[in-house]
């Protein structure tokens, strides 16, 4: 939320973690600065003026934050930190919004525990903050949030809201309520279904001088009522009778750190009418209202979930080659946790797919998990002025190069190996990339399979290799002359799919060679066309040459008649 953003104009510590320091001259850095300051101003414009979100919040806050670090790495002034002439308003708040402090950690929330009676966790919805005036029992006004103490008259919108009562009696007839607009949610589950832009329907809506169904679908959650009732629980009460049930429904008591995580936990996972981004633990007993400023909300406190998403640096971009030679792309990221995993890089994916991003070293990219955890790119977020695009590789890589080495084949080499060492094809165990690349350099390999030809004692001489390990490592060699015909052609590169392989019955490279493209079209899934590059394949020089070699080596269905 954009308010996040002013309220670190006012202390608030950021939660965001403070990136490296570019390596720029103090001319390009006051250009970045500059570059980034004026894209900021225009996703201000957007959301301030027209109620359009450009970026999520996630982004926005990230770029502020890089923002403030450039400026603080080149000793910059920090002007134009945060959209106040628009996000200000005119309209004073009766009682000012103090907003909250947050904590990452149930540690820190603990240590903000100690020593408070009579807390209460609510659930932080995601919506909009505003205060509601009434005066003799009248709705009289609605404020935005603004700064915190003034903000934009949204009285007149807030008059179509039907889940605002109009009027109201007893203790609130004369009363100033804080609370969030939010859109009303059916079985929302956040870890599942995350903020769906909400917040920024919800501006927009607000901000619109026409009319918008969207308000039929808000509600509003009170979380404060400076100056009401001193319990906490008649606060609730009071304010379920006179229309504004929900605080009283998702307000609880507790006592210690792991109550809150629970409800946390919980409320993160099951279904609720509203987004949330997080939970409020809050002392029940607070200060009288003339008292509240900006930034100075020590009675309440943040524990917000783990982002979805995180903005972060691309320091480099590397390129890596794969067995059949596609080349793939990599970017190195400046580190950021998501979901309590570090992640410092993700795959960009081919090298058509990186040219048409367009991404560069120096580009702030969002990045989010994928399933079972795995990294994902989801945008470029912002491109410095001055960027650098590393040259790809030049060499031709196929399904047929680099079998043997040769000058820029070690990439695709190193993979060819580490593929036929897996579970599904050879299964020599103990044995990665590393050590592939180790004896590689170590042995002066020829081609694809001459570490077969290691023995016990050229291993034991190997840089780094432990007699014992060089031992296994042999014992694991020896067992690869055991697999099966099948798998040695798997290891040889030959690729056919699943159903091909299980059908195949050839049992000797003589037989595979006498293959025309009729006889390989009779196997499941191969067409005219993966016919005639198999027979291309079975007979390719380098191919041909490697198979004799294998015969050599007396492994099964190559020996020579």
């Amino acid at each position: 939320m954009r308010i996040t953003i002013l309220l670190l104009l006012i202390g608030l510590t950021c939660e965001s973690a403070s990136a490296a320091c570019p390596g720029w001259t103090p001319t390009q850095a006051r250009q970045e600065v500059a570059a980034l300051q004026n894209q900021l101003a225009r996703w201000d414009d957007a959301y301030w003026l027209h109620g359009e979100n450009k970026v999520s919040d996630a982004v926005y806050d990230g770029m502020r934050q890089r923002l403030k670090t450039w400026q603080a790495c080149f000793a910059l002034p920090a002007v134009s930190d945060a959209p106040l002439s628009i996000a200000a308003g005119r309209t004073p708040h009766p009682v000012a919004h103090t907003g909250v402090q947050k904590f990452k950690d149930a540690a820190a929330v603990s240590q903000w525990m100690q020593g408070k009676t009579d807390l209460w966790v609510q659930p932080k919805v995601d919506g909009i903050a505003v205060s509601l005036v009434y005066r003799k029992g009248e709705l009289s006004q609605v404020i935005s949030r603004g700064d915190g103490l003034r903000g934009e008259d949204w009285t007149a919108r807030a008059r179509h809201i039907p889940a605002i009562p109009q009027q109201v009696n007893g203790e609130l007839a004369d009363s100033v309520l804080q609370g969030e607009l939010f859109l009303r949610r059916d079985g929302h589950r956040q870890q599942q279904d995350g903020g769906l832009n909400a917040r920024a329907r919800v501006a927009g809506a607000m901000m619109r001088n026409t009319e918008s169904s969207v308000l039929n679908n808000l509600d509003i959650f009170i979380w404060a009522w400076p100056d009401g009732p001193k319990a906490m629980s008649l606060r609730l009460s009071a304010l379920a009778e006179s229309g504004f049930p929900l605080a009283q429904a998702w307000s609880k008591p507790v006592s210690s750190v792991a109550d809150v995580a629970r409800l946390r936990e919980r409320w993160f996972s099951e279904a609720l009418p509203f987004g949330t981004d997080g939970v409020v633990v809050r002392e029940g007993n607070e200060p009288p209202g003339r008292s509240w400023r900006p930034g100075e909300g020590t009675w309440v406190a943040a524990w917000k979930y783990p982002p979805a998403k995180q903005v972060t640096e691309v320091k480099a971009l590397r390129f890596a080659v794969g067995r059949t030679g596609k080349i793939s792309v990599v970017a190195l990221l400046e580190p950021v946790t998501l979901d309590d995993k570090q992640v410092a890089k993700v795959s960009v994916g081919s090298l058509a797919r990186w040219q048409r991003l367009d991404l560069a070293e120096g580009d702030q990219v969002e990045v989010s998990l994928a399933g079972q955890g795995i990294p994902r790119l989801d945008a470029i977020v912002w491109r410095p002025v001055e960027r650098n695009k590393p040259e790809p590789p030049s060499a031709h890589f196929d399904a047929l190069s680099c079998l043997y080495v040769s000058s820029g084949c070690e990439a695709q080499f190193i993979s060819r190996l580490v593929w036929l060492s897996g579970e599904p094809v050879l299964d020599i165990k103990g044995v990665g990339e590393a050590t592939w690349r180790q004896l590689s350099r170590s042995h002066h390999f020829e081609h694809l399979f001459s570490w077969l030809s290691l023995n016990v004692d050229a291993l034991k001489q190997t840089p780094g290799l432990s007699p014992r390990r060089a031992m296994r490592l042999w014992h694991q060699f020896n067992l690869t002359r055991q697999q099966s015909f099948k798998r040695w052609i798997k290891a040889l590169g030959l690729s056919l799919p699943a159903r091909a392989w299980q059908a195949l019955a050839d049992g000797s490279w003589q037989q595979m060679q006498a293959r025309d493209e009729l006889s390989w079209q009779t196997l499941p899934g191969i067409g005219a066309e993966r016919a005639r590059q198999l027979v291309s394949y079975v007979h390719h020089p380098k191919i041909a040459a490697l198979a004799r070699w294998l015969a050599e080596q007396k492994i099964e269905g190559f020996t020579l008649p």
